[in-house]
């Protein structure tokens, strides 16, 4: 492992977090925004928190505009096993790619698991979309323009959110950022073996995750659930696949950005070895997640 990188981890688990799995969904809740909500945040020219119409309500939404105008768009979904994360834990990550994309980002507070289990957090993110699409140019975005991003489980609602759009007629996107995303619901990868114990993220993590999101296991073979199953990939926007070395999802993340090239679909496949699940939340201590931002925002601000 990267050396900054081992050392951003033994200072995390320093703060004596226990595995996710060990924890209550509340109590996990509560540490998850602890251990990832920002003290410093980067200041970006416009922010703005909205609630949205949804499928079963409101979604709350925060805006990110950099001073530009007539910027890319991109709608954002934050991680945390589709069972945790907060407009608040993402939104140091978000205010980075505003900033150095120079795009416009929309980030998506989508109904969480286990109280909204799939597919409400679908319905959430594919309503997010098609709303930025209609509004896009109130806030200074260019809706021609538009993709969607997301890491861990909000890369998997970014590329289901893309598949639903080519589906059923969607948006048009340019681009679709997936930034170590959760692609299948299968624990029998090489990555699964040899980084079941962590570090961030373990195979009991994601187990607990699967099974606060899944009404029952067949959901799991829906290509909404696990787009690795999905017949056919082909027709989708560009992406940018994020990939790591010591993560459990580096393996379907992989056969992911494989499926897509096979399909014809134009990928940039960034794989960092050295790193581990979840480090573009590091980018101030580790030179490489660092690295990395400033290439997703590169993909990103050629929409």
């Amino acid at each position: 492992m990267d050396d900054e990188m081992a050392d951003a981890v033994a200072r995390i688990e320093a703060m004596g977090v226990p595995p996710w799995h060990a924890l209550s969904v509340e109590s996990a809740r509560r540490v998850e925004d602890d251990v990832f909500t920002a003290d410093d945040r980067a200041p970006v020219a416009f922010v703005r928190n909205l609630s949205i119409p949804g499928p079963r309500g409101k979604i709350p939404i925060r805006v990110y505009r950099p001073d530009v105008r007539d910027a890319p768009v991109v709608v954002f979904y934050h991680g945390g096993g589709w069972t945790l994360g907060t407009l608040d834990s993402i939104d140091g990550v978000c205010r980075e790619l505003a900033n150095r994309a120079e795009c416009v980002v929309v980030s998506v507070d989508y109904r969480l698991a286990p109280e909204h289990p799939f597919p409400a957090g679908v319905d959430d993110a594919v309503a997010a979309l098609e709303w930025t699409a209609d509004h896009a140019a109130a806030f200074g975005g260019d809706p021609a323009r538009l993709g969607v991003a997301g890491t861990s489980a909000g890369g998997n609602l970014a590329a289901v959110t893309a598949l639903y759009a080519r589906e059923f007629g969607g948006p048009t996107l340019s681009h679709q950022s997936l930034l170590y995303p959760i692609t299948n619901h299968a624990f029998d990868t090489d990555s699964y073996e040899e980084n079941g114990d962590g570090p961030l993220l373990t195979r009991a993590d994601m187990g607990w995750f699967w099974n606060h999101y899944l009404r029952s296991p067949v959901d799991g073979r829906n290509p909404f659930a696990s787009p690795l199953r999905a017949r056919d990939l082909a027709d989708l926007p560009p992406a940018t696949v994020v990939t790591c070395g010591h993560d459990p999802l580096r393996d379907e993340g992989i056969a992911y950005a494989e499926r897509l090239v096979e399909d014809g679909v134009s990928v940039g496949h960034d794989h960092y070895p050295g790193m581990a699940h979840g480090f573009l939340s590091l980018t101030g201590e580790v030179t490489a997640a660092d690295e990395a931002m400033d290439a997703v925002a590169s993909s990103l601000g050629f929409m």
